[in-house]
């Protein structure tokens, strides 16, 4: 068909397929033929931004969402790629105005809109600003793994730990198949010192699964402390490919500080049971040291999205009655239960003292959180 009888639409389309496939040098190339023909049509003049800033052509990319919105000042994907670019150029204050013009015009509900704009911050290391348009995106769309995936990353980041621990394992109870969120969780338990419960967290991964040599090393060391297993072991093998692929040959320097970054100072190697027994003295602690106001109400939200509000012990009643499974056991088998399963996933110890010692917990091993 000849360009003649092709519409806006119909350029936009062929360069939006174009720009998928990352033929980016194809699809300006349409779009700058759809322009000419239709100089007024704001998708051609983003969907060329999109294309500049996708080759790091920044200043092109501005200058085309620039014309796009003096046709249409208002156009929020205009707008979010405006800011992204002016992130890029270093220009925070510019694309912030930008950001909250989206924000004005209503679109705090537009998940994936949200999402675009967090992103954008986060890769630029603005954390904070970051996790409120990913809380906006998870707030338009609690069931999305990807909002609270990314409210995990920007909580590790803040040094929030619990919060990232809870995101994470939510985005986890969304989706179980989410391998980027698992790699991330299984690398902080490994931060944490839980290693244990970073190991249950790799296994429940493939090797394909992952992009970066850190989480193959971090599983191969894990799988040959843990289990005892020779390099040669055809367990490893899969791993050992994997390594390959992603990183090249493994540079015995680099062999040889992983293992020393496994060891303690005396040589052995390090015992995460240490962490949870300290982590449980604190918590236990904590249980015994009662504060005025314990009849006050709070809010928790569990790894199921449930809300639930009351006292500690009305909400540990609440909990334990959504639970199906212990509607009629008793309450120090269900905190037992799930302060098992939660250490087991985790590598936490939830004290079962009292209903308060358990929530926080529970909290700080990330399968709920505190709101209130």
């Amino acid at each position: 068909m000849s360009d003649a009888f092709l519409s806006s639409d119909d350029f936009d389309e062929q360069a939006h397929h174009l720009y998928n496939e990352g033929r980016y040098d194809e699809a300006l190339l349409i779009l700058k033929e759809g322009i000419t023909l239709y100089p007024h049509a704001v998708e051609l003049h983003i969907g060329r931004a999109y294309a500049h800033l996708a080759r790091e052509e920044f200043a092109w990319a501005r200058r085309s969402f620039e014309q796009a919105l003096s046709l249409d000042p208002d156009h929020e994907d205009g707008l979010a790629g405006l800011g992204e670019t002016l992130l890029k150029l270093g220009d925070r204050m510019g694309s912030m105005r930008a950001f909250e013009r989206i924000l004005q015009l209503g679109y705090g509900e537009d998940h994936d809109l949200m999402l675009q704009v967090g992103r954008a911050l986060f890769r630029e290391g603005h954390i904070t600003p970051a996790h409120r348009f990913f809380d906006m995106a998870a707030s338009a769309r609690p069931d999305s793994p990807d909002a609270a995936a990314c409210l995990g990353y920007a909580s590790h980041r803040m040094g929030n730990d619990a919060g990232s621990l809870y995101w994470l394992r939510r985005a986890l109870e969304l989706d179980t198949s989410y391998a980027e969120a698992r790699i991330y969780l299984a690398n902080l338990l490994y931060d944490r010192g839980e290693t244990e419960a970073a190991l249950h967290q790799f296994e429940r991964t493939q090797p394909e699964d992952h992009f970066d040599e850190l989480g193959i090393w971090r599983h191969i060391e894990l799988k040959k402390s843990v289990y005892r297993l020779p390099d040669e072991d055809p367990e490893l093998a899969p791993w050992l490919t994997r390594l390959g692929e992603v990183a090249g040959e493994p540079d015995p320097i680099d062999m040889l500080l992983a293992e020393v970054e496994a060891q303690q100072a005396d040589g052995g190697m390090r015992d995460p049971h240490q962490l949870e027994l300290f982590g449980t003295l604190l918590s236990e602690l904590h249980a015994m040291q009662k504060k005025p106001g314990q009849g006050e109400s709070h809010l928790v939200f569990t790894l199921a999205g449930q809300m639930i509000r009351g006292n500690w012990d009305e909400i540990l009643l609440q909990m334990k009655a959504a639970d199906r499974d212990w509607a009629q056991g008793s309450l120090r088998d269900f905190m037992a239960s799930l302060a098992r399963r939660g250490q087991a996933e985790t590598g936490v110890v939830i004290p079962t003292t009292d209903a308060e010692a358990f929530i926080r917990g529970s909290a700080e091993a990330g399968v709920l959180r505190i709101v209130a």
